[in-house]
């Protein structure tokens, strides 16, 4: 059984979904529901504690995961401020830690990321942290109480794809306490299929998704390319050679 546990509960779906920059809120929800994710995370900054009206998470089905995330965070102190405050609202205890204190590049601290992580997992705390893909930071992580791992592919928002895709092979062949969800940077369905095809447990989509000429088509597309991966490396791909191989033995006609 190909099971996906994170935090003590199974998920059907190894799709997980941002929800920033779609044209509108019914977008999102179409794509949420296209999509088949159970898992959506949203920006502690965009939820309308008030309640109005137009809250994001009036649009989110029934069904869904809040991930609650601390973007905007500069710092530790900051992530562990919006969590509690999420948390304290009613939003769950599932947090996406962000921390990220770069204008230009927007690249995670891994640092203070490792000190929000330890303080709100002892808090009981469901811990995903984004990180930048590095062994020494993910064993850290997961020392501290993390419940998965959650690597960049490459820089958030790009599209670019698995630009990291070494480093991350080596986050999966070490760490096996938790899942490694490859989180940024996949701007296409066969850069997620290509991401779990090497190992990885689930992915993390956005801007590849609000930025399609159609995001539920999109949304789709992505779902298949996830579970196919998924399948694929369950059923161990074949090894590569830098020569040719005939797949059916040759009788010697070739050879005159």
């Amino acid at each position: 059984m190909d099971e996906f546990i994170i935090g003590g509960r199974t998920l059907s779906s190894r799709f997980l979904l941002g929800t920033g920059k779609f044209k509108s809120k019914q977008e999102l929800r179409e794509v949420i529901c296209r999509s088949g994710a159970e898992v959506v995370t949203v920006a502690l900054r965009r939820i309308d504690l008030e309640k109005n009206e137009d809250n994001i998470l009036s649009y989110l089905p029934e069904n869904i995961l809040l991930l609650t995330n601390t973007s905007g965070a500069r710092n530790a102190d900051e992530a562990v401020r919006l969590a509690r405050l999420g948390r304290a609202a009613g939003h769950g205890n599932w947090v996406k830690i962000e921390v990220i204190n770069d204008s230009k590049y927007l690249l995670p601290d891994n640092a203070e990321t490792i000190k929000a992580t330890e303080i709100l997992a002892a808090e009981g705390f469901v811990v995903l942290p984004y990180m930048n893909p590095d062994l020494y930071a993910a064993r850290a992580l997961v020392k501290a109480g993390a419940a998965a791992v959650m690597p960049l592919g490459s820089l958030i928002g790009s599209n670019q794809g698995l630009r990291m895709k070494t480093l991350i092979e080596v986050l999966i062949a070490e760490i096996s306490d938790v899942p490694i969800i490859v989180d940024a940077g996949i701007g296409r369905p066969s850069h997620a299929a290509e991401a779990m095809e090497m190992g990885a447990a689930a992915v993390l989509v956005n801007t590849a998704l609000a930025t399609a000429g159609d995001p539920p088509r999109m949304a789709e597309a992505f779902a298949k390319a996830i579970a196919a991966g998924r399948l694929a490396w369950l059923a161990g791909t074949g090894e590569t050679s830098p020569l040719a191989r005939a797949s059916s033995p040759l009788t010697g006609f070739l050879h005159g």
